[in-house]
């Protein structure tokens, strides 16, 4: 990883990014869906299930307040010149109230949780309902400030209050050994309990960034910033540069990594933990909170930039049209020394091991079953991820339609930390057999090369034998 990864990269690629995502909310309250105790330990099936592996649960998503039509701009539409070219929100020919206009005016994020199951099996047994599972996760996030996207299209100021900006990925593989039963008429419970076998984990932080204007071309950069890098066999690739004054000799920086012989990085634990009770005949009620725990890391490789000032020429456009000689592709090499300056890593230590969590999930649901047609149900669904500057929450409401004992699935509305949602599923369970489609945000428009132009889109997708 170089610094291209977590500045002006991160802004721009990380938003057409599709990742694969843990759970389906749109189906917390289908009772024919298999994987529900991934939302809930609590919850069992009728039927035992194995999945075929990574189509058990595939599961495509993609969440953030800001996307692709953000920060890429059609050339033509401001009389830039007569062609359909791509350029960035920097470029000079777009008025600068609409280049921020799709920005938020606090943090912007994109987020996601990748889970790709191996193996997933759910039986009767012991008393209850028990699955085992082994899935390797994924979890990534990016927060970048407002304030760091008016510096980069340099709206006129002379000083500029970024703040911080964070970007953070993690992979480890998870072996999970869960059960579920009924205590009593009103009660149901579940736990699952998860071996973690840790891949990596990077987190880079700027700390409280400032731009000040030295001259018509230079800028003043104050701050810090850290990359702490768990991951075995990474080490930085280092280079030796001159100080513009040359006085002062040369100085090594960081210029990229190298990772040799990886391999498992660290180890931890978790657990799920989840309940139901049914109140009446057409009342229940749920909670679960979903992994609770942590890694702890073998290693720290720790770059950090000396928090020093030091002088930045700026962010200049590029357009994305491969055939431009302004293009992307032909200046990555500048962009890439910009960055770097931009981060400016300068010393290399090993902090030695680190203790992090992964991310919890709380999930608090309500549902309703109609007297007069028990077929249909009502639910809402609370679930919130707490993952610091990656955290969100989710709010859905939906309506669930089983109308043969094969056949099941729901509409939902939904409001989160990044936009308002339609979602649905439609769960065909026959004997022998399971197939499953849904959506927990509908994909709207898309670029030709199918990247959504939010970045918010989700489709699952899934098949299991089932006895």
């Amino acid at each position: 990883m170089n610094a291209k990864k977590y500045i002006m990269a991160v802004a721009i690629l990380s938003i057409s990014t599709a990742t694969m995502a843990q759970t389906l909310n749109s189906a917390y309250f289908t009772e024919g869906y298999n994987y529900r105790h991934t939302m809930n330990p609590a919850y069992g099936n009728d039927e035992g299930y194995s999945a075929i592996p990574v189509l058990g649960n595939l599961n495509v998503k993609v969440q953030g307040n800001f996307g692709v039509r953000d920060v890429l701009f059609k050339s033509s539409e401001y009389g830039i010149n007569t062609g359909k070219s791509l350029v960035t929100f920097m470029h000079p020919g777009i008025p600068t109230g609409d280049a921020l206009s799709g920005l938020s005016s606090g943090n912007n994020r994109v987020v996601g949780d990748i889970n790709i199951p191996i193996v997933s099996v759910g039986f009767k047994g012991f008393g209850g309902y028990n699955t085992v599972e082994l899935n390797t996760k994924v979890a990534f996030g990016t927060s970048i400030p407002y304030e760091f996207f008016e510096f980069a299209r340099n709206t006129g100021n002379n000083t500029y209050d970024i703040g911080d900006i964070n970007a953070n990925a993690q992979a480890y593989v998870e072996l999970a050994f869960g059960h579920s039963r009924q205590l009593d008429e009103k009660w149901r419970v579940g736990a699952k309990f998860k071996l973690l076998f840790g891949g990596g984990r990077a987190d880079a932080k700027f700390e409280g960034l400032t731009a000040n204007l030295k001259d018509a071309n230079k800028w003043i950069i104050s701050g810090k910033a850290t990359v702490d890098a768990s991951v075995k066999g990474w080490q930085y690739k280092m280079e030796e540069k001159e100080y513009n004054n040359p006085d002062r000799g040369t100085y090594n920086r960081v210029k990229g990594v190298d990772v040799k012989n990886g391999g498992v990085g660290g180890f931890g634990m978790a657990v799920d933990l989840g309940a139901v009770y049914k109140i009446n005949e057409d009342w229940k009620v749920s909670a679960a909170l979903l992994d609770l725990g942590f890694i702890h890391w073998n290693t720290d490789m720790r770059a950090e930039s000396t928090g020093k000032p030091f002088e930045f020429d700026g962010f200049h456009d590029a357009e994305v049209a491969k055939s431009s000689p302004n293009s992307f592709k032909n200046q990555s090499d500048n962009y890439k020394d910009q960055l770097i300056d931009f981060a400016n890593l300068q010393t290399v230590t090993d902090a030695g091991g680190r203790t992090t969590g992964i991310g919890a999930t709380m999930n608090l649901g309500a549902e309703y079953n109609l007297p007069a047609y028990r077929r249909i149900t009502f639910g809402f669904l609370s679930s919130s991820r707490f993952r610091g500057p990656y955290s969100w929450t989710d709010a859905r409401l939906s309506a669930n339609w089983v109308p043969l004992k094969w056949l099941d699935g729901g509409v939902n509305f939904s409001v989160n930390s990044f936009t308002a949602s339609m979602g649905w599923v439609l769960n065909v369970h026959p004997k022998g057999f399971n197939f499953f489609l849904g959506m927990d945000h509908i994909l709207g428009k898309t670029t030709k090369e199918f990247i959504p132009l939010t970045s918010n889109a989700n489709f699952v997708m899934g098949m299991n034998i089932t006895w």
